[in-house]
């Protein structure tokens, strides 16, 4: 249910761009021409909302991102990300990385350090928040 911002990009600007997708379940998608896109764009008020909405939420996360990176530490971020999905998140280490911007080393570090402290227990592929008090204090410290 979601679109390439690098496609659409690229479709706009008559640009090209080396990228590949991996999928990890089955994936139905559709391709469409460049020259109907841009019919679409042109002739299509709820297309071209659909496209500049889309680019909206992604510049607007974009910029989200690299706040969070420039102004705050990792493990303020991870532990805030714990709060929003847990109490039992079904995550690998990599897929927090992925979405906060940095390595899964990093990310393992950071979670095996909670880990100690009794905040969270670490099973495969599965993250348990333990202490919910601990991870606040962590996540807006001050």
């Amino acid at each position: 249910g979601d679109s390439c911002i690098l496609t659409v990009s690229c479709l706009l600007g008559d640009c090209s761009y080396q990228a590949r997708g991996v999928v990890e379940t089955d994936l139905a998608c559709v391709v469409v021409a460049r020259s109907v896109f841009l019919q679409l764009v042109e002739q299509s008020p709820e297309f071209r909302a659909y496209i500049f909405r889309f680019f909206g939420e992604r510049v607007a996360h974009l910029m989200e991102l690299i706040e969070a990176v420039a102004f705050r530490k990792l493990d303020q971020r991870l532990a805030q990300l714990l709060l929003k999905n847990g109490p039992a998140i079904e995550v690998t280490h990599q897929g927090l990385a992925d979405e906060l911007g940095s390595v899964r080393e990093v990310v393992s570090r950071i979670l095996e350090d909670f880990r100690a402290q009794d905040i969270v227990r670490l099973d495969r592929g599965q993250i348990y928040v333990l202490n919910r008090p601990a991870l606040e204090k962590l996540a807006h410290p001050g």
